[in-house]
Order: C-alpha cells, then structure tokens, then sequence
C-alpha cells in the first residue's frame, strides 16, 4: 500500500494514529461502567427479603388491596427487568475493578517486548486482544459474573502494554524540539475516549435496537478496523517504514541519530530505580492523578 510520502509527514501519521489507539483503548475499558447500569436490576426491596426491587415512599399498613397492588407492581419490574442481572455491589465493583489487576501486570512486560520485537506490534496486538475481548463481553456476561470477571481481567492484561510501546514509538519517531507536540496528539486519545465512552455508550443504550450489547459490538469493530489501519500505515521506526520520504528518514535521523531499534541493550538497574526517591515521587503522583 502507497501513499504520498512527499507531502504526508508519517511522524504525524504515528502520532494520530496512536491517538485513535489509545482512544479506542480507554472506550473500550471505560464502556463497561455505563452499560453495567443497564445490565443489572435496580437494587431494591419491597419487604420481600428475596426481592431486588425498592420503592422510594414511606411504608404504610397492608390492606389486602394495597397487597395486590404491590404484587402486581412487583410482577410488572420484574417482567422489565427479567433480563438483566442479579448481581449486587460488591459483584459489579469486581467485575470493573478486575481490568485493571491485569492491566497493572503487564505494563513492565509491554517496555520489554516493544523494545524486542517493536512498539508498532507490541500496542498493535494488545488492542487487537481487547477488542476481541470486548467483542465477546455480552456471551461472557451470560455466562456469569465470575466469568466476566476473569474476561475483564485478561482484558487489562492485553491493554497494559498500550503506554509502554507508545513510549518506544516516540523515542524512535519523535525529534526532541517536537516531543512535546507528538506527545500531546498521542495522549490526547485518553481524554477523548472517555467523552466518547461515555457519549456513544448511552446514546447506543438509547437508540439502536438492541441495547447494551450493542455498545460492545460497536466499540470492538471500530477497534479491529483501527488494528488494519495501524498495521498498513505505521512502522516501529524510519528506517523500517517502505514509503517515508528521503527528506523526513534524513531530519530524523540528523535529530534522533540512530533510527533502529536498539535490541541489545546493557542490563537495567533496577535497585538504583526502586530505590530512587524521584521514581517513587513519580509513582505517587501517577497514582493519585489516575
């Protein structure tokens, strides 16, 4: 595949491509708390202690009138609500929490393999992953809370390396005087696929036929068109890349110096970084902000 390599900077083509990467990453992994408010019953009680559904009024005598009506109340929510989910707090606060023990683990693994074998493939096929994953939620989710725990949490597994091999893409197309700039466009995406989790989520809950496993479809097909798009137009560095111009590989390589991926690297120091007190600021401060 070709493209005007004179007139299209593919630095630029990185760096946006990366934003719609990690926009669709964050509405992949955001989508699940708006349609979690659909997939589940109200949690209610109606004096039954079996029951799921609860009014919002002032107890009063039982007639056997008042009775009846109740019954019948009760009937009509749960023929509404017949096919969402039993599940209580505790349960949905494991299945949204469960992405993210995943996705803490492979963030050290994801530098690792991006630097071996490529950020353009180590993000790539992490993407690809969640949106298979996200694609198959609505089976999983009628198979059990447990098994959609464990969904989630390979999930996170696979969206963990997104930030790492991001870093090594910027490192080998990003000159320093336009770091800043690469960077912004890329991380954008975080922000954006939060409004937009949020935005389509509801609006697809709303309107399309179908309901909440539509959010799921939507968003993972999206995603797979995306994981084409990023393999036909995205290399792990310049000189890799078939169609990038003379002029770009040239002030690249004058910025950056070497524009190969360094393979063999010297061992890490990891004491001197775990015992580093601007590490662990850093840390402090990620944490809070996320």
């Amino acid at each position: 595949m070709n493209i005007d390599s004179q007139n299209v900077s593919q630095r630029w083509v990185m760096a946006v491509m990366g934003m719609l990467g990690v926009t669709m990453a964050f509405v992949m992994r955001a989508c699940l708390g708006i349609t979690l408010t659909q997939m589940v019953r109200p949690v209610v009680v109606d004096g039954d202690p079996r029951s799921t559904v609860q009014y919002d009024y002032c107890p009063m005598p039982q007639s056997s009138v008042q009775s009846q009506l109740m019954s019948n109340l009760t009937t009509m929510v749960e023929v509404q609500y017949q096919n969402r989910f039993d599940w209580d707090k505790n349960t949905q606060g494991e299945i949204l929490s469960s992405f993210y023990y995943g996705y803490i683990l492979t963030h050290l693994p994801g530098g690792v393999l991006s630097q071996r074998f490529g950020g353009k493939h180590t993000m790539g096929l992490g993407i690809l992953s969640t949106a298979i994953f996200t694609l198959i939620t609505p089976y999983v989710a009628y198979m059990g809370s447990r098994p959609l725990t464990i969904l989630r949490f390979v999930e996170g597994l696979g969206e963990g390396t997104t930030f790492p091999a991001l870093y090594t893409l910027l490192a080998q197309w990003a000159p320093p005087d336009e770091k800043g700039k690469l960077s912004t466009v890329v991380f954008a995406g975080v922000q954006i696929g939060n409004i937009f989790s949020n935005f389509l989520s509801g609006f697809i809950i709303q309107y399309i036929p179908g309901g909440w496993p539509n959010v799921f479809y939507f968003f993972g097909v999206i995603s797979l068109i995306w994981f084409v798009l990023w393999c036909l137009f995205v290399y792990n560095d310049p000189n890799s890349h078939p169609f990038i111009s003379e002029m770009e590989r040239d002030y690249l390589k004058q910025s950056i110096g070497s524009l190969e991926r360094k393979k063999d690297l010297p061992s890490t120091p990891w004491i001197s970084i775990l015992t580093s007190w601007p590490v662990w600021a850093l840390i402090i401060v990620e944490a809070g902000n996320d």
